[in-house]
């Protein structure tokens, strides 16, 4: 395998932290490069990135107390 081809099980472990953007940008072009490639993780990645998609949009629907982040700024001084 060439330093710059990633195996179906590397690009596997990867995909949650390029679906977060926390890849390098190297692993990123590697990631992109296998994806475009491979119909099995290209697919594999779609589900994964439809399902943290949803996710984030019901989360920003989520209305949280007015005083929330006062109590969190709070409690983070105390610690």
């Amino acid at each position: 395998m060439s330093p710059s081809r990633l195996t179906c099980a590397e690009t596997f472990a990867r995909l949650d932290d390029y679906v977060d953007r926390e890849l390098a940008p190297d692993e990123v072009r590697e990631v992109v490069a296998h994806l475009e490639s491979c119909v099995v993780c290209a697919g594999e990645f779609e589900i994964e990135r439809r399902l943290l998609d949803d996710i984030r949009g019901k989360l920003r629907r989520v209305r949280a107390p007015a005083d929330l982040m006062a109590k969190v700024s709070s409690r983070l001084r105390a610690e």
